[in-house]
């Protein structure tokens, strides 16, 4: 299959207005200086998939109120090519710092490689025009760079992957990269300590993913309307349980792809071997597997944690829910999440790395306290004591569990940690603060490429 462009509405910006007050008067000039700023200028978004991961979700965040500011925005994803995906998984995985299945990235992934970026490059050049801009969404069309700079536009790189401390993983990743990367005009990063060593610091952007408020993910929903969805998760979506959740349980959720640096089944290790309470139940939420066409080991993954499910006492299994959501109709799975999130009574994200973990912050702006590993984009959004709890180690089980233990025993706490979360992503992590980001970028790039 060849590129394809993702359709999506245009989103009004007035809608923020309750929620910012005065700032909002700000956001009133940006999207007048970004008319003037770009007009008659296109500026694409590229990356590998449009559902089933953070890349997208923040997309959708963002592209529709960009183009409600009045900017022609573009939205394409590439296409699949045999082994691509299985490539930039491994690249995904050293990114992070993980040697995964220790497969070298040699002469041979570099040929796969830059056979794919050429394939989509072509393609891409009959869409694109000289002076508009792209933006090259993490390892998948890094490759594209080079190819468009030819075509005279202006290129921002966008890596929402990285390591605290890098190592030798991650910076076989970075030599395999660089030379596709290195004439971008701009790089984007989600945090500071994400930016490779050998890049100029002064092309460099440090700006972290937002959310949507408004969207079927994060919109509120009234009891009768969660019990509504949860109904449908239940006759709709894959789950794999002894028997339903029990309405007076107190709910622990992670919602994530199934991926192994998510650890779903260290979240059962914890709940077989720590978690006493009778009351405590686990729902484990991920994308029904081939709905994620970019993501090979999702299906794998799964498996192993349906095998560690099996394995488990009787009575803990009993506690554990694994349930994969369908992905035909994205709004649909978007409020199954929601309302998952909402039924919940704690969320936790036990990732081994993470580059920033969207589903925290939609965890947040709902209200729910989140305790989760202090790694990656992370311990950017929780601060520890005040708007959710951080566990070290993330492979420490017992920590998590007291953890879970705590705030499952105080609620008055778990509230307050709740309520300050969700003043937080108000105050940080909106689509519309970083819409302002986003035209001081590109406005920069168009008065002066680097």
């Amino acid at each position: 299959m060849g590129l394809r462009e993702v359709e999506f509405e245009p989103a009004p910006l007035e809608r923020f207005r309750p929620l910012l007050g005065d700032r909002f008067a700000e956001i009133e000039r940006a999207a007048a200086g970004a008319r003037e700023t770009f007009a008659n200028r296109r500026i694409w978004h590229v990356n590998s998939t449009s559902q089933g991961g953070g890349v997208a979700e923040m997309l959708r965040a963002l592209l529709p109120y960009a183009r409600g500011a009045g900017v022609d925005v573009r939205w394409v994803v590439l296409g699949e090519s045999d082994g691509f995906f299985d490539l930039t998984k491994r690249i995904h995985n050293r990114l992070h710092g993980d040697a995964g299945d220790g497969t070298r990235l040699d002469n041979a992934a570099r040929e796969l490689y830059a056979g794919a970026s050429e394939r989509s490059a072509t393609e891409l050049r009959r869409l694109v025009d000289p002076g508009d801009v792209i933006y090259l969404h993490d390892p998948q069309p890094a490759g594209l760079v080079p190819a468009m700079k030819e075509a005279g536009l202006a290129v921002v790189w966008r890596c929402h992957i990285g390591v605290d401390e890098p190592n030798d993983a991650a910076r076989e990743a970075w030599d395999f990269l660089r030379p596709c990367v290195e004439p971008a005009d701009a790089y984007v990063f989600s945090r500071r300590a994400y930016l490779w060593e050998g890049l100029e610091e002064r092309r460099t952007w440090i700006m972290p993913p937002v959310i949507d408020p408004f969207s079927p993910k994060n919109e509120d929903l009234t009891e009768d309307r969660i019990a509504e969805i949860l109904a449908a998760v239940e006759e709709e979506a894959t789950i794999l349980q002894e028997e339903p959740v029990p309405g007076d349980a107190t709910v622990v959720t992670q919602v994530s792809r199934w991926d192994r640096l998510k650890d779903p089944e260290g979240l059962l290790e914890i709940l077989d071997r720590h978690l006493d309470d009778p009351s405590t139940h686990l729902c484990l939420v991920g994308p029904q597997t081939e709905g994620v066409h970019d993501d090979p080991e999702g299906a794998q993954v799964y498996e192993s944690v349906v095998a560690r499910w099996q394995e488990m006492d009787g009575e803990r299994r009993r506690r554990a829910h694994l349930i994969s959501l369908p992905m035909d109709d994205l709004a649909r799975n978007a409020a199954m999440v929601n309302a998952l999130q909402r039924r919940s009574d704690l969320i936790v994200q036990k990732s081994l790395a993470e580059g920033f973990g969207l589903t925290v912050a939609e965890a947040m702006w709902k209200a729910k306290p989140v305790i989760a590993s202090r790694v990656g984009g992370i311990q950017d959004q929780v601060v520890d004591g005040r708007t959710g709890l951080l566990i070290d180690d993330p492979r420490d089980l017992r920590a998590f569990a007291a953890a879970i233990e705590a705030l499952a025993a105080d609620p008055d706490r778990a509230a307050k940690l709740g309520a300050a979360g969700r003043d937080h992503v108000r105050d940080s992590y909106l689509a519309i603060d970083r819409l302002r980001e986003y035209v001081e970028l590109v406005g920069a790039l168009i008065a002066e490429p680097a």
